[in-house]
């Protein structure tokens, strides 16, 4: 099984970088992770978050940011809306659940038959 975060939004923020002072280079990138496995792919509610400085390539973490930052934080976070939750089943799955399903009618059905 693998599970990764896909960037489903990213904001240009007009705030100075705490680490070198640039207004023009942060970023705000929502993430949403999908879990991956052989039989389904699954989108989950689980949200995270970075904001990154593209011009001294440094994370902004929350104890790093100012009053500013959060408030604009705090409003994009308002203003997003995330994928809906879901499951999708492979083909994997489907063969799974006919064969299992074929195999339990001729399963009765031979009981049926023995008991006549």
């Amino acid at each position: 099984m693998s599970e990764k975060l896909i960037d489903i939004k990213e904001v240009a923020l007009k705030n100075n970088c705490p680490e070198c002072y640039d207004n023009r280079e942060l970023r705000l990138t929502f993430k949403q992770k999908i879990k991956d496995t052989k039989f389904y792919k699954s989108i989950t509610s689980e949200i995270n978050h970075e904001i990154t400085c593209l011009k001294c390539n440094s994370v902004i973490y929350p104890v790093q940011w100012t009053d500013d930052i959060d408030r604009v934080f705090e409003y994009q976070k308002k203003a997003f809306t995330p994928k809906k939750a879901s499951t999708y089943l492979k083909k994997a799955s489907w063969i799974t659940i006919i064969s299992a399903f074929v195999l339990l009618t001729l399963i009765l059905t031979l009981i049926y038959l023995v008991e006549l």
